[in-house]
């Protein structure tokens, strides 16, 4: 019996090539520095109390954001899924999903301009908690920036999971008349249990992992992670051993986590598909739950707005101040990095979701799905390294450093983009797939009509998310790039350090409107033209 035309074998071997690719790239680096290093002392992991104290800090500081942004998202997805109708609902939604894109720099100094000590809230976080004895530099700083950032991901992806409960289920609710503990138990509890260990293991991995908010926040050597130390032992001590170790380290946590995540499938509704449905109201949303409600969608609107704010005032002086001479060329050098790097995560990541829907390979499948989160759990500044001591030999120029740091940040927004693309490529119905075959629509037909009209939308915000990722970047481009021709990450991070703040804060909104730019014009790009839409029906 021949295979169904549905899954030719060039859909999957491109992509698993590419998957292939992925894990020889991440591999290699790491290789490269345990080969440059004279010998890794795995000793030192226990006798050094400094390195005990940087792995045993990344453990509690990812462990508490954690456990914080899913006790903050829980409540506030389930209170947007109740008030559907309130002002200002799609406008919060478009923040909360903001928080994904927003370069952690931007956000910390708007974090500085709130919590700080000359912070607008700190006078009454100090007048109403005095014993708290608040600092935003150190722990409780790490925690408020990591919650501040994954929160909103989090509560953004729950909520997707409240909008596609069945609606027979809600409408026997509502006839049952269930109240808000017994609806939680019976049909909402149930559907997000699914997704909880998946979401919890890509926030701890992005904690963990973190870089920009502790290298800013930290405040010094106690409060130090596994990627600071790694990028001080390459940066200033020039010890490849030491990073090697300590990204083994990272490879070996981060991948146990993973490992199980996948192995249970509990990452496969991560991101999943909005169903458009129609949904009865709400009933159990009145009296003190309604208050509540509120008043938690009002703080937390507050959570998020306040920093973005406080960047918007501070930077509207200080973003004509002299700086046009300083933005300009930062910004040419930000897009020659970040549109490559979103272009080719887009196009890779097409490839690895095609192949791991179309193959029947377990084995193929699971390997895609692993490279895709690979760069996840492999240090980028380790990958970058290790990549520039094999290419050493080659790179003579800025440009190629340009492009090898445009190579990294494509693959680190590569896990992001292949959730956006896999629904809406593997969303197609098999009665279409079977019409399609015998009808012998394949090749350049197949895609152009079945999956381009599906594609079109989400290619253009993968394309917006790969390239603000990318634009935002400040770890890669922190241990290559040169002070001197700085991207806007990098010149925000020097005004910060010599306490130019009026400079920091026109910086900041300068990006941010970067952004805001970016996926306005994607989002252009990513409309269907009706009239031929309707000319073609």
């Amino acid at each position: 019996m021949h295979p169904p035309l549905s899954h030719p074998g060039w859909q999957t071997w491109p992509g698993a090539v590419f998957a292939m690719g992925i894990l020889g790239l991440s591999l290699s680096g790491l290789g490269a520095l345990i080969w440059q290093s004279p010998g890794v002392d795995i000793t030192s992991l226990w006798h050094s109390s400094y390195l005990r104290g940087v792995i045993a800090f990344s453990f509690s500081q990812a462990t508490l954001s954690v456990a914080l942004s899913l006790f903050a998202a829980i409540p506030v997805a389930r209170a947007l899924d109740r008030h559907r109708n309130f002002a200002g609902r799609s406008l919060l939604l478009r923040l909360m999903e903001l928080s994904l894109v927003l370069p952690t720099i931007v956000a910390i100094s708007g974090l500085v301009a709130i919590y700080g000590r000359q912070g607008w809230l700190t006078p009454i976080i100090s007048y109403l908690a005095p014993a708290l004895d608040w600092n935003l530099y150190g722990l409780s700083g790490i925690v408020l920036a990591h919650v501040f950032f994954n929160a909103p991901l989090a509560a953004r992806i729950l909520l997707q999971s409240f909008e596609n409960m069945p609606s027979q289920q809600r409408k026997l609710a509502s006839q049952l008349g269930l109240g808000s503990l017994w609806l939680w138990r019976t049909i909402e509890w149930p559907a997000i249990r699914g997704i909880l260990p998946g979401l919890a293991g890509l926030i701890f991995t992005l904690c963990f992992t973190s870089f920009a908010i502790v290298m800013t926040l930290g405040g010094g050597p106690s409060a130090t992670t596994l990627e600071v130390a790694i990028y001080q032992a390459l940066r200033f001590e020039f010890d490849f051993g030491r990073a090697a170790l300590l990204a083994l380290v990272q490879l070996l946590v981060c991948g146990s986590l993973w490992w199980v995540v996948v192995r249970h499938n509990t990452n496969a509704a991560l991101m999943p598909n909005r169903v458009s449905q129609e949904h009865p109201s709400r009933r159990d949303s009145t009296g003190i739950s309604h208050i509540t409600d509120s008043l938690m969608l009002l703080f937390f609107s507050a959570f998020l707005v306040l920093p973005l704010a406080a960047i918007i005032w501070r930077g509207l002086p200080g973003l004509w101040d002299g700086q046009v001479s300083l933005l300009l060329p930062a910004t040419l050098r930000s897009f020659a990095i970040a549109l490559p790097a979103g272009a080719l995560s887009v196009i890779v990541a097409l490839l690895i979701v095609t192949a791991s829907g179309s193959t029947r390979s377990r084995i193929i499948s699971r390997l895609c799905d692993i490279a895709a989160h690979f760069p996840l759990i492999i240090p980028a500044i380790v990958m970058g390294t290790g990549l520039f001591l094999l290419l050493r030999p080659s790179l003579g120029t800025r440009y190629d450093g340009f492009a090898l740091v445009a190579l990294i940040n494509a693959l680190m927004a590569l896990p992001f983009i292949v959730h956006l693309l896999r629904g809406p490529l593997q969303g197609l119905d098999g009665d279409t797939l079977k019409v399609a075959d015998q009808l012998n629509i394949r090749g350049w037909y197949r895609w152009r009509w079945l999956h381009w009209p599906r594609l079109r939308k989400p290619l253009a915000l993968s394309m917006a998310y790969g390239t603000a990722l990318s634009l935002g970047d400040f770890g890669v481009i922190a241990l290559f790039g040169t002070p001197a021709q700085p991207t806007l990450p990098v010149l925000l991070y020097q005004q910060l350090g010599s306490y130019q703040i009026a400079s920091a804060a026109g910086t900041g909104l300068w990006i941010i409107a970067l952004l805001l730019a970016n996926f306005g014009m994607f989002n252009l790009l990513g409309r269907s033209p009706r009239l031929k839409e309707s000319n073609h029906a």
